[in-house]
């Protein structure tokens, strides 16, 4: 397959892969899979082997890693299969591939994300936490590796799409004066506040306008998901928190926009589909098909635009305020928020209490210089067990606290 872009999934099994792997099967003469990784789904990433014959499968849960291998023997392919966090590393940088998609949700992708950066590997990002989470430390390994940093988020690669091509992180010079993130709301965004108390995990997951994890549903109800994506955003386009405005936009045709000085406003539409992005990044700088159906914008009628209610969302007022206040506050934050969702789909939170959690630790986890991975594991560490505190006072019980919790694994 000369000439063809090798490409490394983290997290092949999740809806970002899945999506992945529909794209690239569409150009067998473009694309060549190098390797799959994943948690512990075995049944999936068996089939994703067998359809696409990657050289190497990584999962980070042993015994999941035997079975897969039992099972890849048995039918003959010719994979090579190991388990742990060291290998899902090496396969992040593994001279055999050129390309990686980071897809794996959560801080548990920050290390193979780091791995790949370091690495200068094409990356495609989806694992919007490896910069929420370690957004100086991420920047300076792409720099140092240079990497190109593609980013495959739906509002990200939007604005990717309209900035100038020679942007180079430089807003002043291209002549921007802000961007807008649009969301779309999530589910609850008509619902009366009191209802939210009785909100259940599968309520909070029936996204209206895309299909995604269980985990980043539950953040768009919140829309925390949307604030993490004003931090990405920060550091992707080195724009200031001031400059960056959420737009809620309920019919999700438009996914994002740029304000340029002289009044013009540049928008990438499209329908809400993750193979539109991901194929952008993929075949970049040429555009290649997504299987995605085109926008009808007659069909598509009136769209409509509504500024957040803060009072409604006040994860995404946090977001804002962990932005500013810097260093490891955004670790703070994401970090608290992944044992929030964790506890709700658990059933030991209400829905309404997971900003409540949130803001208990970012209230007392002061913010702190993130220098490498270090601070912020150590970071990520102390605001899990400040939301352990919280949790424990309130008469609820986090297992295995200051460990990963259910919502942060490769999927």
């Amino acid at each position: 397959m000369s000439g063809a872009r090798r490409i490394t999934i983290l997290g092949s099994t999740g809806s970002i892969g899945a999506s992945t792997l529909d794209v690239v099967a569409r150009h067998p003469d473009r694309f060549e899979v190098v390797a799959l990784t994943a948690h512990r789904r075995v049944d999936a990433l068996f089939e994703q082997c067998a359809a696409h014959r990657p050289r190497l499968a990584v999962m980070l849960d042993a015994d999941a890693a035997a079975e897969l291998a039992r099972r890849i023997r048995a039918a003959g392919i010719d994979c090579e299969v190991r388990a742990g966090i060291d290998a899902l590393e090496a396969a992040a940088q593994a001279p055999a591939a050129d390309t990686v998609v980071a897809a794996i949700v959560g801080i548990a992708g920050l290390r193979p994300t780091l791995a790949a950066a370091r690495a200068g590997k094409r990356l495609l990002l989806a694992n919007k936490e490896a910069l929420v989470t370690a957004g100086p430390v991420f920047m300076a390994a792409v720099q140092a590796g240079g990497a190109a940093l593609l980013p495959i988020d739906s509002e990200h690669n939007a604005l990717f799409q309209a900035l100038p091509r020679d942007y180079a992180r430089e807003p002043a010079r291209a002549g921007v004066r802000r961007i807008l993130l649009t969301a779309s709301g999530g589910p609850f965004r008509g619902v009366p506040l009191a209802a939210l108390e009785a909100v259940t995990p599968d309520e909070a997951c029936a996204h209206p306008n895309w299909v995604m994890g269980r985990k980043i549903s539950v953040d768009s109800a919140t829309m925390m998901n949307k604030g993490l994506e004003v931090i990405e955003a920060h550091w992707l386009f080195n724009v200031p928190a001031e400059s960056i405005e959420v737009l809620i936009h309920p019919e999700s045709v438009i996914h994002s926009l740029v304000e340029y000085l002289d009044g013009s406003v540049i928008a990438q539409l499209g329908n809400p589909d993750m193979r539109t992005p991901i194929a952008c990044a993929l075949g970049f700088p040429e555009r290649i098909s997504a299987g995605v159906d085109y926008l009808d914008l007659a069909r598509t009628g009136a769209l409509h635009f509504e500024r957040p209610d803060l009072g409604r969302f006040p994860c995404l007022r946090l977001a804002y305020e962990a932005l500013r206040a810097g260093g490891s506050a955004p670790t703070a934050l994401n970090a608290a928020n992944e044992v929030a969702v964790a506890e709700f789909f658990r059933g030991a939170l209400r829905f309404p209490q997971i900003p409540e959690l949130i803001e208990d630790v970012l209230a007392n986890i002061p913010a702190a210089p993130l220098a490498g991975l270090g601070d912020v594991l150590a970071a990520d560490r102390a605001a899990r067990e400040q939301a352990a505190r919280w949790l424990s006072s309130r008469g609820a019980r986090l297992p295995g606290a200051g460990r990963r919790v259910a919502g942060t694994r490769a999927r």
